[in-house]
């Protein structure tokens, strides 16, 4: 049998009068002040966003734009001191015409353009192969990149090997007298794509004379810019010799 509960009456309060045994329930408490530190007595705050104090803030905005505006005009007058962008590079045209002009006499090469070694005109050389090689058809950035690092080592070891302890050669001045070399595969290349591609004899013939020309400047700058080579130049320019025909062969096929 179900029990039944007996719920008492809710009284709600009417008009302004209140009921003590139930309260007020619309009765609101009134909030209280956040918490605010104590201010010094005086104003002389070195933090104007501290003491808001309008004035000083002012005053040390504009003694900030100040300082601002002078560092400013001192950077724009250092950059005029500062050298130029190929300069921090490492990059010196003067020098890389110089050392280039040195290799377009294939009866003289002056070694003294050479002593500083620098691998900027070498790149220049290599992306100017390439370009000749893709306007005759031919995509071989990496070959070339490939066969230049290659011949490099090679050649390093090569003559370290024969100089024995007086070998001084480093791979930086190796690397940059190779590169620097290949000059005349490069005009090889540039000149073949104006002969004509079933005259074969004709394509050997100035290949040929192009192998020699860069044997002969990669040989004598080889010996002059390292010691132990002279007694063996006829080893080091058959190494020179190898690896540019492997270059020549590129432009030919």
């Amino acid at each position: 049998m179900a029990k039944e509960f007996t719920v008492p009456p809710v009284v709600f309060p009417s008009g302004s009068g209140v009921n003590p045994s139930v309260g007020n329930i619309n009765q609101r408490r009134v909030p209280t002040a956040p918490f605010q530190p104590s201010r010094p007595p005086s104003s002389s705050s070195a933090l104007p966003f501290m003491s808001f104090d309008m004035g000083s803030a002012t005053s040390s905005s504009v003694s900030l734009g100040g300082s601002i505006s002078s560092s400013a005009a001192t950077g724009s007058a250092s950059f005029e001191d500062e050298e130029p962008l190929l300069d921090e590079l490492g990059i010196h045209p003067d020098q890389i015409w110089y050392k280039t002009r040195s290799i377009l006499n294939p009866l003289r090469v002056n070694p003294t353009a050479h002593k500083d070694s620098d691998l900027s005109g070498p790149i220049f050389l290599y992306l100017s192969l390439c370009l000749f090689q893709l306007l005759a058809g031919k995509i071989q950035f990496g070959v070339i990149l490939g066969w230049i690092v290659v011949s490099s080592i090679f050649l390093y070891v090569v003559f370290n090997m024969l100089a024995g302890r007086n070998g001084n050669l480093d791979l930086h001045t190796c690397t940059s007298v190779v590169g620097y070399c290949m000059l005349p595969v490069v005009i090889f290349s540039a000149a073949s794509l104006f002969i004509p591609q079933g005259t074969s004899v004709a394509r050997y013939a100035v290949a040929g004379v192009f192998v020699v020309w860069a044997t002969r400047a990669c040989t004598n700058l080889m010996v002059a810019l390292a010691d132990g080579g002279e007694e063996h130049r006829g080893l080091i320019s058959y190494a020179c010799f190898l690896i540019y025909t492997l270059f020549s062969l590129l432009v030919i096929f």
